[in-house]
């Protein structure tokens, strides 16, 4: 029975997607060697996916599919999928299901074979790093505009050493992914450099990536970053922070200058984007000068490529520089990361965004 909020012709749309998703990681990661299974939608919230040897059914949980966003839906058809591949493609069948040769397999494939599918948590230690980060960045709230700036510049900088002492260490790396925000049908010109910033000065390596959105039955773009669950909780705040605060400049600029409509709305939003960027790009030329300087991890650009094997460079055209333009652009030159604590000091420290409960 489909899903109360779900039309049947959503419902339709939403299997005919799961069944073209199957057939492109067939393609990407199997090379074509699995046959079509029976796959269906099933009710259920006690698994996310199961894969059924004996009727060849690969079945998808429809709460999963309906809650989750579409990234942790492919991470579990990926993970069925590599059992469908142990039973009929390497014949093994006397196994339990997460045995040697499933682990094996899906460590040559790239496919996360601990069944949750869900992104992983900071450790104990990443989560100390990410409290001290988050307290330096409540103390940017700080009235005092030399002390809001010291406190982010400190924040920066210790991100910067953490990050310099975990490449030191391999052992301690321990790669995730995350999706940010909602997926959208067009990817504007502000976003794009947010995106751009982020991968740039926060430790994690980002791409645009097509997803389903069942309730809309369309397609759409999400961004996607991978790095250490630290660097992604940390990422995913300044994303969150860094939209929202720039919509909050639109209405201010709106109102101080008497503008009705939104026309320069994304011009503006640019504008924002593009002078935040020019404000951490100084930090970080800083930030060399003093000896700091991070050199992007190949490891990381690994993870990346195994997940997205094919990836494909585009490029964009910029909105019109006009007057809404500077005026974005001055203000994302005075913008202060801050407030990236919930509540009391004794808090975990994990980084919210704006508006988050």
């Amino acid at each position: 029975m489909a899903d109360p909020e779900l039309t049947a012709k959503l419902e339709t749309l939403l299997v005919r997607e799961l069944v073209l998703e199957w057939a492109h990681v067939n393609r990407l990661y199997f090379r074509e060697g699995l046959r079509p299974p029976q796959l269906v939608l099933v009710p259920t919230r006690s698994h996310l996916g199961r894969w059924q040897r004996e009727t060849r059914t690969l079945e998808i949980s429809r709460p999963l599919v309906l809650e989750q966003p579409w990234g942790i839906v492919i991470e579990v058809l990926k993970h069925e999928m590599a059992h469908q591949y142990v039973n009929e493609t390497l014949g093994e069948t006397s196994e339990t299901p997460h045995g040697p040769a499933f682990r094996a397999a899906c460590a040559r494939l790239g496919i996360d074979a601990a069944a949750a599918g869900m992104p992983q948590a900071p450790s104990e230690a990443e989560s100390r790093i990410a409290t001290r980060i988050a307290r330096l960045l409540a103390l940017a709230e700080s009235p005092n505009q030399h002390e809001a700036e010291a406190a982010a510049a400190a924040a920066q900088r210790l991100m910067l050493k953490h990050n310099l002492e975990v490449r030191r260490d391999a052992a301690a790396r321990g790669y995730g992914w995350k999706h940010f925000g909602a997926p959208t049908g067009r990817v504007t010109e502000a976003e794009r450099i947010l995106a751009m910033v982020i991968g740039k000065h926060f430790f994690v390596d980002v791409i645009w990536v097509p997803v389903y959105r069942p309730r809309d039955g369309k397609r759409g773009s999400v961004l996607e970053a991978c790095g250490t669950p630290a660097n992604l909780e940390i990422a995913e705040y300044v994303h969150d922070f860094m939209r929202a605060t720039a919509e909050r400049l639109w209405s201010e600029h709106k109102s101080a200058h008497g503008i009705l409509g939104n026309r320069d709305r994304r011009t503006f939003l640019a504008g924002v984007m593009t002078g935040f960027a020019e404000k951490l790009s100084k930090s970080a030329a800083q930030h060399k000068v003093e000896g700091l300087v991070w050199v992007r991890d190949a490891d990381l650009s690994a993870f990346l490529r195994t997940r997205h094997p094919h990836v494909r460079h585009v490029r964009h055209t910029g909105a019109q520089r006009n007057e809404a333009f500077s005026h974005g652009r001055q203000a994302g030159r005075g913008i202060v990361l801050h407030r990236g604590v919930r509540g009391a000091a004794a808090n975990s420290g994990r980084l919210l965004g704006p508006g988050r409960g």
